[in-house]
């Protein structure tokens, strides 16, 4: 599916201004955003922990971690799978880079909750 669009990738959806930024949401920027969504719910799913926001945290990590893996740390894997110049295995890591990163950050804010306010939040 994904080959029959790559030739329609620059075909302007939707285009706008938005706080005096010329805006042009294309099928290739739909393309890097399902991606990126689905990398970030595959990697929530490796590590096995949820980030805030549901959907819209996923999305957001598979982003980030596909910058990352990218653009800011440049390293090669021997075998990666590419679609729509989006190497799948670098966002995949990258993607688990940030949530095992966020939660060894956010661990401790809320893992020394007391017992008293576990029980009152699930009795309510």
């Amino acid at each position: 599916m994904g080959i029959l669009l790559l030739p329609l990738a620059d075909s302007v959806i939707m285009t706008g201004d938005v706080l005096g930024y010329h805006i042009d949401i294309t099928i290739g920027t739909l393309i890097v955003w399902g991606v990126a969504l689905l990398i970030g719910l595959i990697a929530e799913f490796i590590v096995g922990w949820r980030l805030p926001y549901g959907i819209f945290g996923a999305f957001v990590a598979g982003l980030v971690g596909t910058w990352l893996a990218t653009e800011v740390f440049h390293f090669s894997l021997p075998i990666d799978y590419v679609f729509h110049d989006i190497p799948l295995l670098k966002a995949l890591l990258g993607a688990l880079l940030l949530i095992v990163l966020w939660h060894l950050v956010t661990y401790p804010l809320w893992h020394k909750r007391s017992h008293r306010s576990r029980r009152y939040a699930a009795a309510r």
